[in-house]
């Protein structure tokens, strides 16, 4: 986690006195400073020694001008979240505007006040060790998904298959990339919730007595209370929460139907059905694609939403949709 004897800051700029000016100031503070003359060493200077923070100009002749390479870094997921003060002479609204939409977090006119940088660096620091702290915690979130596909032999490569279904059935309905992202990602994360389901229950070779089904049937709520506090939550509980409601409303544990089932919800449950289906279990073996899908279309209407059923089908008699027998 950066500190502030510990973060470093990039300081990208054509203008060497300004560099060295800007660098002087940060190392009296403690920060570990690194410069680059242009946007394209910067972005070199970055896979090298990854910044806490980035100070940045905007004219720079050459290569990547500063609205180029800050729109470069807000669109990679690897370093959006590392925060960007554009530091420039020019003040014009437009000027401005243009920053905002390339991503920028904050903005210093020059001549700059040396407090003021001094302030609106510690100020980003903390929200990027803040980002930092939630991003652990959804590693954990993720581990822990992990750890309960683990309970059950029979279920490993679930998640990853299940994800792959989902983001192409996503993709296919014309959800946006980033509704794929998320559709992939609470595919994911759908029966976290299970961490809290006893091990005897998950294995069981025979069917699940009523009280045992009641413990299985809250895991959705479960999941919901784990994922609920963190930053990517609104992403990810619409599958989380309704993977299990059905198209008739009868399903939980809500009890919703039709439209009012999140669309999310609606592609991971036929996802996740149809590769349980193809999957061995203790109490019976994977069934050939064309039993799955008339199973599928049995529920349509039912458990699942026909729209989704059938997009689904198309794309597994396009060949697009594969069942890999082994995932990395």
């Amino acid at each position: 986690m950066p500190n502030q004897e510990s973060a470093t800051i990039l300081v990208v700029d054509d203008d060497r006195q300004v560099r060295g000016l800007v660098a002087s100031l940060l190392q009296v503070e403690g920060y570990r400073v690194i410069e680059a003359p242009n946007g394209d060493l910067a972005l070199a200077q970055m896979e090298a020694t990854p910044p806490d923070l980035v100070l940045l100009d905007v004219i720079m002749p050459g290569g990547l001008d500063g609205i180029q390479l800050c729109q470069r870094l807000k669109s990679n997921e690897a370093t959006m979240l590392i925060p960007v003060v554009i530091l420039t002479a020019l003040d014009t609204l437009s000027d401005r505007i243009q920053g905002i939409e390339a991503g920028a977090d904050d903005f210093l006119t020059k001549p700059f006040n040396r407090l003021e940088l001094l302030a609106r660096v510690r100020s980003l620091l903390r929200l990027k060790r803040l980002a930092d702290r939630l991003e652990r915690v959804e590693s954990v979130i993720c581990a822990l998904a992990e750890a309960v596909e683990a309970k059950d032999p029979y279920t490993e490569g679930h998640l990853e298959q299940l994800a792959s279904y989902a983001e192409a059935l996503a993709r296919e309905l014309g959800l946006s990339p980033q509704e794929q992202r998320d559709v992939r990602e609470g595919a994911i994360l759908h029966d976290v919730g299970k961490i809290g389901v006893p091990e005897a229950i998950l294995r069981k070779p025979s069917s699940l007595s009523k009280e045992e089904y009641r413990v299985v049937q809250n895991h959705p709520l479960v999941g919901h209370r784990i994922l609920a506090p963190l930053r990517f939550a609104p992403r990810v509980l619409p599958a989380v929460r309704g993977h299990h409601e059905h198209f008739d409303g009868q399903g939980y544990p809500d009890g919703v139907g039709g439209p009012d089932i999140p669309l999310e919800a609606r592609i991971v449950a036929v996802a996740d059905a149809y590769d349980a289906m193809t999957s061995d279990r203790p109490y019976r073996s994977a069934l050939p694609q064309q039993e799955a899908i008339r199973r599928l279309r049995a529920d349509s209407g039912k458990q699942f939403d026909p729209q989704v059923v059938e997009c689904f089908v198309e794309l597994l008699l396009r060949g697009i949709l594969t069942k890999q027998s082994s995932l990395p």
